[in-house]
């Protein structure tokens, strides 16, 4: 019996037309539930992660920086939308990109026999904004430390971030198509760590990052109440490569890909007023 009516509800279930042609040809070999529920719940807060967006170095010492960033939120294609052995389609793709204000400070140098060292810090906040059918909370902050040697340009450094970060929206579509919709609630964190590279010329900063980053998470379901546990939360190697450019006196941008090996690859662009 159980059985039976477990068939017949997925009989049921909505597909995204999109998807209608890719679910037809049935579950794919290697296919795991757990492993697909997984990597949704890990996908979106890997997406949202603080990741530098800046070089070893934010600024030059002594100056504060007020700006945004622009996360972008690559969408999923059916073969990660599609659940309950490719039954069912998730509504993932609402947000395309993820503005975040950031603020951040870079505190007076100390010299070091020839090498600066700076100690800076960020934080960043979305506030409860109602957009594309999410509500979004977002908290982020980041420490670290750079240093530098000015007549080389050779920058180095290590930083430590952290993100909370809530949703709720509908993204467990309703089981069958026509019934009333329920919102959902995510929750997700991240922490970790990154080593910096870079080398600063005139104007501008390529840099790279690498580091570790952890990840937990909390979804709700509002169609039933059912709690999805995530049975293999990140944890492992995250990578950043950019550069930062001064576009004018009080104008500072930078442009990066952001990437946490076989969960996400995207771009993150940063535009800050320099302050002094």
């Amino acid at each position: 019996m159980h059985i039976f009516l477990s068939f017949l509800l997925q009989a049921q279930a909505y597909v995204d037309p999109a998807c209608e042609e890719i679910a037809s040809q049935g579950t794919p070999e290697g296919y795991s539930e757990d492993g697909q529920q997984t990597y949704l719940m890990n996908y979106f807060s890997l997406a949202t992660t603080f990741s530098p967006v800046h070089a070893p170095i934010p600024a030059q010492p002594g100056t504060g920086l007020l700006g945004v960033e622009i996360a972008v939120i690559p969408p999923l294609g059916c073969e990660r939308r599609l659940v309950l052995d490719y039954n069912k389609t998730e509504d993932t793709n609402k947000v395309p990109a993820l503005p975040r204000p950031r603020v951040s400070f870079v505190f007076p140098s100390i010299d070091m026999a020839g090498t600066q060292m700076s100690i800076y810090g960020s934080l960043g906040y979305v506030p409860p904004l109602q957009i594309m059918g999410t509500q979004n909370v977002i908290v982020s902050a980041e420490a670290g430390i750079g240093l530098g040697d000015p007549e080389k340009g050779l920058q180095y450094g290590l930083r430590y971030h952290a993100t909370l970060m809530k949703s709720v929206a509908e993204i467990a579509t309703p089981f069958v198509e026509g019934d009333p919709t329920a919102l959902d609630f995510y929750m997700g964190s991240t922490f970790g760590a990154d080593v910096m590279l870079g080398y600063k010329s005139s104007h501008y900063t390529p840099y790279l990052a690498v580091g570790f980053t952890d990840v937990s998470t909390f979804f709700l379901i509002g169609d039933d109440g059912k709690v999805v546990d995530n049975q293999d939360p990140y944890a492992g190697l995250t990578a950043s490569a950019g550069v930062q450019a001064l576009l004018l006196k009080n104008l500072q941008g930078a442009a990066e890909f952001y990437t946490a090996p076989g969960n996400i690859y995207t771009g993150r662009l940063q535009l800050n007023l320099l302050f002094q």
